[in-house]
């Protein structure tokens, strides 16, 4: 194999149409107890850890009164105080929930998906499988998702099972890692090294462009998401395209 092909999901792949922004904002009102606007926060290039993590911050849930607010009627505010002084920092308040406010977030995405249209994006399917059936291409995913929210939203897009190495928002937090993983998934899979512009990224934010620069790989914009071809240009990607309709420009521009 010639190729690592590593693939975002959202605005890449597929438009889910908010339904992953009303499930993760659903989930961190039920176990933080805490909801806001989101202001200029976008969830673009971002993992789903983060977000959470993110998200509750700025909504409040680290503070005590959140706490306490959570708890009214139940218990005595003075209990839920002293609990919120056991668990030290707001920072540390907010860490111990990140993992129940994910499991929650899962729960809910499988039911927002199910009441929208998933739609894959324009020559995403014909690209996907054509790379798919590619023997010197080993295709991939890299995205924030974490695993069973990535499954749950390709699923009725019949693409999943064409992938055969990923790495997650679940693998780790911040989406720099992220390339790092799935080198190491695929080199474990294939017995082969990928290295520098054998690995091929792509997808819809600067954080796609750069997150793969530590290892030097081919960067592939599509501005089929929040951002315009001008802002992602400014990030110098090694290919930059509206969109994926053209997708035998797209395939070339993998194997080049």
């Amino acid at each position: 194999m010639e190729r690592l092909v590593l693939f975002d999901i959202d605005c890449t792949l597929i438009d889910g149409h908010g339904a992953g922004g009303r499930a993760i904002m659903h989930a961190i009102k039920d176990v933080y107890g805490v909801e806001g606007e989101l202001g200029d926060y976008s969830f673009h290039g971002r993992t789903d850890p983060g977000i959470v993590r993110d998200l509750a911050d700025l909504w409040g849930a680290g503070d005590p009164e959140a706490i306490v607010g959570r708890y009214e009627g139940e218990t005595q505010p003075q209990v839920v105080h002293d609990l919120a002084a056991q668990l030290g920092t707001p920072d540390d308040m907010i860490d111990a929930l990140v993992d129940a406010c994910v499991a929650r977030y899962v729960e809910l995405i499988e039911e927002e998906v199910g009441k929208v249209r998933i739609e894959v994006l324009p020559g995403v399917r014909e690209l996907v499988t054509a790379l798919a059936g590619d023997r010197s291409v080993l295709l991939g995913l890299l995205t924030g998702n974490v695993t069973e929210g990535a499954r749950i939203k390709l699923a009725p897009t019949g693409l999943y099972s064409l992938f055969q190495v990923a790495a997650y928002g679940s693998d780790s937090a911040l989406r720099s890692e992220l390339p790092t993983v799935a080198v190491a998934r695929a080199e474990k899979l294939t017995g082969r090294r990928f290295a520098g512009k054998e690995i091929v990224v792509i997808g819809d934010t600067p954080a796609d462009i750069e997150c793969g620069a530590a290892l030097g790989v081919k960067a592939i914009a599509v501005a089929t998401g929040r951002h315009s071809l001008a802002e992602l240009a400014a990030h110098e990607p090694d290919y930059l395209f509206e969109d994926m309709s053209d997708w035998r420009a797209v395939y070339e521009a993998i194997l080049a």
